[in-house]
């Protein structure tokens, strides 16, 4: 791994002011959040923070908030965000060398909402692609050394059987020393075996297994009978 603890250390803040509301972000500045194994997906409803805790990583990590590998610095001007700059890392072995000398970093970050213009500049051209396939592609040209990768919900792009591609490039980035945090709505990308699953919401992060994420259970009783759901939504 590359990262063993993130945390943020403020003086002082104000509970009612975003980010610093967010359960989440509170019990980073107070105990940090470290990482278990190579893979950790934050998983979380709509609100819950879990974007904006692998946006302040990546910009800690160095990464532009607007997407891309660490060779692009700041294709977007705007600023840090309040928690990215405050964050920090403890590194592991294999990633002090990287925390320490920016020109040896690697990592890239992936966010569902900038991704097209983020492969544009990295030489993709996702104009000639399908949105997937421009993602599919920055997993077969991207991901490849080692480093930290983070990701924002790369599933919103892709098919069932291109999650599955995904999964096995996140677990050959793992097997040969990379670290991957990736946030996340997807049960097939949090079934990677072996990979850390830290769920957050208004308890704050706590760590929990596949078979008891609400995602599974959801998924798992709405294919098995969709119209328990639907009756409370669909109108007669």
């Amino acid at each position: 791994m590359i990262v063993e603890r993130a945390y943020a250390h403020l003086s002082s803040y104000d509970e009612d002011t975003w980010p610093w509301s967010v359960p989440c972000v509170r019990q980073l500045l107070s105990e940090g959040l470290r990482f278990t194994a190579p893979v950790t997906f934050l998983v979380g409803e709509n609100g819950s923070g879990k974007s904006t805790l692998v946006e302040a990583l990546a910009e800690g990590f160095g990464l532009d908030s607007y997407g891309g590998s660490h060779d692009w610095r700041y294709a977007s001007p705007r600023r840090k965000s309040a928690l990215g700059e405050q964050m920090k890392f403890d590194a592991a072995s294999r990633g002090r060398r990287m925390l320490t000398n920016w020109s040896a970093r690697k990592g890239f970050f992936l966010r569902a909402e900038t991704a097209l213009d983020a492969l544009g500049r990295e030489g993709f051209s996702p104009d000639s692609v399908s949105h997937g396939e421009g993602f599919l592609a920055a997993f077969r040209g991207k991901f490849l050394h080692t480093g930290l990768y983070v990701l924002d919900e790369p599933e919103a792009a892709l098919s069932f059987s291109s999650c599955l591609e995904l999964i096995g490039h996140l677990d050959r980035l793992a097997k040969e020393g990379g670290q991957v945090i990736c946030a996340t709505h997807s049960p097939l990308l949090t079934a990677l075996p072996g990979a850390d699953i830290v769920e957050v919401g208004e308890h704050g992060m706590r760590r929990v297994e596949w078979r008891e994420l609400g995602i599974v259970d959801h998924w798992r009783r709405y294919l098995a009978d969709p119209r328990a759901y639907l009756r409370h939504i669909v109108e007669p």
